[in-house]
């Protein structure tokens, strides 16, 4: 396994660490995680450079020693979840900000990119919610409108990167789709649930529903088969809160 200097390490997750290498930006994963995982995240990522958004380009995919990894160019600047926690009082205007963001990926088209629909159908079959459940599951999500917008699917704060001359840059694209951004503001919506952000979820929600004219009755229609996607992560303490979600919505 690759020795990193600490002062290198931007971050460590469970089954990668990403780090600094001069001016550019390593995403290393561990030994046992998936091939396959890690190419599409590469392909995914260069999929939605083609859209002109602002995302760190790939570079080069390659090996250390058994552990596969990611480089991208380095993006000099701070994360707005970071300008949140310096600023709350700003609050308000940096979710504005979140939400014009997450609104101008929506707009964007990667024709490619794996159909968010398909991947919500795996996912509700992997999960653990007996047969009764799943059934309704895929029933709501097969009578879902079908879009074909491009879905961040892990769009959050700390994903938004602005660099010293204002400019905002996105990143961690690994659960890109095309599909209905209305799932990818449930998601978003989620995330900050599950960090125990209550208020935070809910005024997020709000200014989504108003900025976007949505009607907040059709994320949330989302939210069941966003919260059993979730769940097949397996982590424990997530789901009391992801079966709630799943279990107690109604299904007509």
């Amino acid at each position: 396994m690759k020795n990193i200097p600490e002062e290198q390490i931007i971050v460590r997750r469970p089954a990668k660490v990403v780090y600094r290498e001069g001016d550019t930006v390593v995403k290393l994963f561990n030994s046992d995680y998936s091939k396959a995982s890690v190419l599409n995240e590469a392909l995914n990522q260069a999929r939605v450079e083609e859209t002109g958004l602002n995302i760190p380009k790939i570079l080069e995919i390659f090996k250390v020693e058994e552990q596969w990894a990611i480089r991208s160019e380095f993006i000099e600047g701070k994360t707005l979840q970071a300008m949140m926690e310096e600023q709350p009082e700003k609050q308000e205007e940096y979710l504005r900000w979140l939400v014009e963001l997450q609104m101008q990926i929506h707009a964007k088209r990667a024709p490619l990119l794996t159909k968010l629909r398909d991947k919500m159908h795996r996912k509700i079959s992997d999960s653990a919610f007996d047969a009764t459940t799943r059934f309704d599951l895929h029933t709501r999500l097969e009578g879902m409108p079908r879009h074909h917008k491009v879905c961040h699917g892990d769009f959050n704060p700390s994903n938004v990167i602005v660099r010293p001359d204002g400019t905002p840059f996105f990143l961690d694209w690994a659960h890109a789709t095309q599909g209905n951004a209305s799932a990818d503001v449930a998601r978003t919506y989620l995330t900050m649930c599950l960090a125990n952000q209550m208020d935070m979820a809910k005024q997020y929600l709000s200014l989504f529903c108003k900025m976007s004219d949505t009607a907040m009755q059709y994320v949330q229609k989302w939210m069941p088969i966003v919260a059993a996607s979730q769940s097949v992560k397996g982590n424990e303490q997530e789901m009391a809160l992801l079966s709630s979600w799943v279990t107690v919505c109604d299904y007509q």
